[in-house]
């Protein structure tokens, strides 16, 4: 099955709201409290995604993947919050567990490294939680170097540990996420 990947727009925030929780609730399962998972809120997500979209910053990405049953993915990322020179960083990838796989990922990730390299960014980086192992792999697959796991707080004061993934030149992921 083919993908088309896009630029999000404001319409489409129902559907990434919908892909962000669902994917919360099938990533973080055994991770995050099941009590979090359950109080999460699509209309809430939608609100904060119409609310970015609307008024993206300068050098924010997002992009959505969809196939012909509809939107199944997204990347939404931009300069490091690290404020690191040359850095952009992914924020969100989120990919449902039935289009997984197939490609999706790193078509979204490499899009999204290239509108940020096309803006002026030279590497990248992205953190995952320690404990998603599935999403490291397909991180290291993709040449993602990791940093030692850092500890983090997350939803409702949960210490979680995070690892960030770093592509020291971001034309290296392009080209091998990008294939």
């Amino acid at each position: 099955m083919s993908f088309v990947v896009f630029p999000a727009g404001p319409s489409d925030a129902e559907d990434l709201a919908r892909v962000h929780v669902t994917s919360w609730r099938e990533t973080y399962r055994g991770i995050l409290s099941d009590a979090y998972l359950a109080r999460m809120s699509e209309p809430v997500y939608a609100r904060r995604f119409t609310k970015t979209l609307l008024n993206p910053l300068p050098d924010d990405v997002t992009l959505a993947g969809a196939d012909r049953m509809g939107l199944v993915g997204y990347v939404a990322g931009g300069p490091s919050r690290g404020g690191r020179k040359d850095e952009a960083e992914i924020a969100t990838l989120y990919v449902l567990r039935e289009a997984q796989g197939r490609g999706l990922g790193a078509r979204l990730l490499a899009g999204a490294a290239r509108a940020m390299a096309a803006r002026g960014a030279a590497t990248l980086m992205i953190s995952v939680l320690r404990d998603n192992f599935l999403a490291r792999g397909f991180y290291e697959h993709l040449g993602g170097q990791p940093d030692p796991p850092r500890r983090e707080a997350g939803p409702g004061g949960q210490l979680l540990h995070e690892v960030a993934y770093r592509w020291p030149d971001i034309r290296t992921l392009i080209d091998k996420a990008g294939r």
